[in-house]
């Protein structure tokens, strides 16, 4: 199914097929009366994460919710869920020092607004069955795209990923704290205006508080011009820390598993992401990027949760 059709079921009248907003998946903006919205894919449990993300709303978290239409919203058209959202007017995220400690305050008051179980039955996180052949694929994808590049891969990350894959069982069984969040908190999913606003909350899952925190330390600049091409500073980790300590607490028990929580992360989230876009190899911003990922997983002790 084209764009053309999807907007047209949704009752936008519409006769050329639009073009995404987004280069990875199509996201349509289009005006709705005097209004422009967003119409974008969501994931299966559309109604759960709408359930959710209201929820998030009601309590005054900055966070977009299906525009209420003619139709219903979201739909599932053949075998793809897509909802209607505002379009979110704002600044884009730059990278100032108050941007970071907004954000995470914005997170900490997220996470600090989970129910207690997965109530909203949203995804349950289940990822804990990579393997060492999986480990061996990506790695020799990733090498070859580096090495296209111009760039030397240190060889301690194939070591450090297989010693991820030995350890998946061990957070398993930690029993660690779980939260519903949006999970996919990153600068390019935030509009300043000025304060955070949250655009993107279709990856709504249920998962460890602390796998949600290690994505946000690695990924926050990921696929944004205007931020940094590289992860947090410590420093700028420590105030977007400091910000989201101020909603919610850390136990003992979690900064225990913290280090294997950030390692797992890059196995899951961040490997993956090298080994299957060899295109952004060739992107200045990403390879910088790429290159302070690998150094981060290899020297992650330096970021902490204290």
């Amino acid at each position: 199914m084209n764009g053309t059709e999807i907007l047209n079921i949704f009752g936008f009248d519409v006769e050329e097929e639009p073009k995404s907003i987004y280069p990875y998946s199509p996201v349509y903006r289009v005006k709705y009366g005097d209004q422009d919205v967003v119409v974008k894919r969501t994931q299966s449990r559309a109604e759960s994460v709408m359930s959710y993300i209201n929820m998030l709303k009601d309590k005054g978290i900055n966070v977009v919710t299906p525009v209420k239409l003619q139709v219903e919203n979201p739909q599932k058209i053949e075998d793809t869920n897509f909802v209607v959202y505002p379009f979110i007017e704002g600044q884009k995220y730059s990278g100032k020092d108050n941007e970071i400690y907004e954000a995470g305050k914005m997170l900490g008051q997220i996470h600090s607004y989970s129910p207690v179980s997965n109530s909203y039955n949203l995804l349950d996180y289940d990822v804990y069955d990579f393997n060492e052949e999986e480990v061996e694929e990506s790695m020799e994808a990733i090498i070859q795209h580096a090495t296209k590049a111009g760039i030397e891969i240190d060889v301690a990350l194939r070591t450090n990923l297989l010693e991820s894959v030995a350890n998946q069982q061990i957070l398993y069984r930690a029993n660690l704290p779980h939260i519903a969040t949006p999970h996919d908190f990153k600068a390019n999913n935030l509009i300043l205006t000025p304060e955070p606003f949250l655009i993107d909350p279709d990856n709504a899952a249920w998962i460890p508080k602390l796998f949600d925190l290690a994505l946000a330390l690695l990924l926050f600049h990921n696929e944004h011009e205007e931020a940094p091409d590289r992860v947090f500073t410590i420093d700028e980790w420590d105030l977007f820390l400091a910000g989201y300590k101020e909603y919610i607490d850390i136990t003992d028990e979690e900064k225990r598993y913290w280090e294997m929580a950030k390692q797992h992360v890059f196995l899951d989230e961040v490997m993956w992401l090298m080994a299957e876009y060899e295109e952004d190899w060739q992107k200045s911003s990403q390879q910088n990027l790429f290159k302070s990922l690998i150094q981060i997983v290899l020297a992650s002790a330096d970021y902490k949760l204290v």
